[in-house]
């Protein structure tokens, strides 16, 4: 406890960490107070029906908890900061597809910011689209009960997009002025601001009708502590591949003769896999929604239930699936071959050129699959809670892409805060070793 004082006063003490965080925290207030504006028209005391469709499984459920409530508020920043990752998604898999972006990708701070000014104006387009599915699905939840027209769709449409804009705004500032990732940011407290009310929701179920008591609820929070211990180990998990440099003296100076390594990460993918397969498995969903439910096999029954234990078996290896294909699209081993071969880089024991990009390509694909098991574990994890009567809202935590997505967060935050303490000669946050983010060391080749 002392120790962890003392950290605190450091990180006072510290004029420009101090400033980053008072600005972080003043724009994820700004965030969170957003989220409870209800759009003009709209009578809030008519939402019941939104809030208890968005409390049940599915993609409305994942959004609401994405947007931190905002989506069963109908709020303005009701579409959240999802469509501008949709769009960096595209983006991310135009430039492995099409030869103009991966140029641009090749021309460094130039290149970033061109893709970025791309992404903002692709997220529009997203936001015109998803605005007035917001609003149909909005209108089937209230009864009729907020006003109809062109004009008042036009104009909700417009205020929703403006208001997922503005929270990009927020986002890049965070990025630029505060702590951490601004856009991962506002997801981690979109996602930790359903927590007090599923934990509230827990404790009433163990204390009621499901039983179990304060016993059961603590035996709960162990479990929870270990699966977020077990997801940092995903997270940080990389197999490290030295890289040699050979000597060069020019002058009187010597250049390279060094030994760095390359980190190729047990889970490259990230929660990627994790987000295709769930867009992937509601599409039975959707089209059973539109045909007479009873009609269908049990087999598609078996579908539509992501407690049931078909739906999670699929789920399972569609993740798998997923994990080795994002992998593959995203990391290039002849392309990490070639650059260390172009700079007088090679792997101790293997000849430059394609004997090393098969042999990177090799680790990979063993690394690949306890990465990918590994993950799809994780995501079928709150179906397993759901198991022991844990509530829905509650078992969202104990897996998944939200849980992946705090602890990803979590640690390139706390990453960021201990550079600044150690670069003023403070101790850092761990008395024995440092804190490692996502990203990791990567030999410069």
């Amino acid at each position: 406890m002392k120790k962890f004082i003392e950290t605190l006063q450091n990180i006072w003490k510290i004029e420009d960490l101090r400033n980053r965080l008072l600005i972080t925290l003043l724009f994820v207030l700004i965030y969170r107070f957003g989220s409870y504006i209800v759009l003009p028209g709209i009578d809030p005391n008519g939402l019941t029906a939104l809030k208890a469709q968005t409390t049940d499984s599915g993609l409305l459920g994942l959004l609401n908890m994405f947007t931190g409530g905002a989506f069963a508020n109908a709020s303005i920043f009701a579409l959240g900061i999802m469509p501008y990752i949709s769009a960096s998604i595209v983006v991310q898999l135009l430039t492995i597809a099409v030869p103009a972006f991966q140029k641009k990708q090749r021309e460094g701070e130039s290149g970033r910011k061109w893709m970025n000014q791309f992404t903002r104006y692709l997220t529009v387009p997203i936001l015109l689209l998803q605005g007035p599915s917001y609003l149909i699905n909005l209108s089937v939840q209230l009864h009729g009960g907020m006003p109809e027209g062109f004009w008042f769709k036009a104009s909700s449409t417009l205020i929703l997009c403006a208001g997922s804009m503005f929270i990009m705004w927020l986002g890049e500032r965070i990025t630029d002025r505060g702590i951490g990732n601004g856009i991962s940011l506002i997801i981690m407290i979109g996602i930790i601001a359903r927590l007090p009310e599923a934990l509230l929701q827990e404790i009433v179920s163990r204390t009621g009708e499901v039983g179990g008591g304060y016993v059961m609820l603590l035996l709960e929070i162990i479990a929870l502590m270990f699966v977020i211990g077990l997801s940092i180990l995903l997270v940080q998990g990389t197999r490290k591949i030295p890289v040699q440099y050979a000597k060069r003296v020019i002058g009187n100076k010597q250049y390279g003769g060094v030994r760095q390594y390359i980190p190729l990460k047990v889970n490259a993918a990230g929660v990627m896999p994790i987000i295709f397969a769930q867009a992937i498995m509601f599409i039975p969903i959707t089209i059973i929604g539109f045909s007479n439910a009873d009609s269908v096999g049990s087999f598609w029954r078996g579908l539509l239930s992501n407690d049931n234990f078909l739906y999670n078996a699929v789920f399972f290896l569609m993740i798998v699936a997923f994990t080795y294909f994002y992998t593959a699209i995203t990391v290039n081993p002849k392309q990490m071959a070639e650059d260390m071969k172009r700079n007088n880089g090679f792997i101790p024991g293997v000849k430059p050129g394609k004997k090393t990009s098969d042999y990177i390509d090799d680790i990979m694909s063993r690394i690949t699959l306890p990465g990918s098991i590994f993950l799809a574990i994780v995501a079928i994890l709150p179906a397993i809670a759901r198991l022991t009567k844990v509530t829905h809202g509650f078992a969202q935590f104990f897996g998944g892409t939200s849980l992946l997505i705090l602890v990803g967060v979590v640690l390139d935050t706390l990453q960021q805060i201990e550079s600044h303490l150690l670069m003023r000669h403070y101790d850092g946050l761990l008395k024995s070793g440092r804190i490692k983010g996502r990203s990791g060391n990567i030999a410069a080749y």
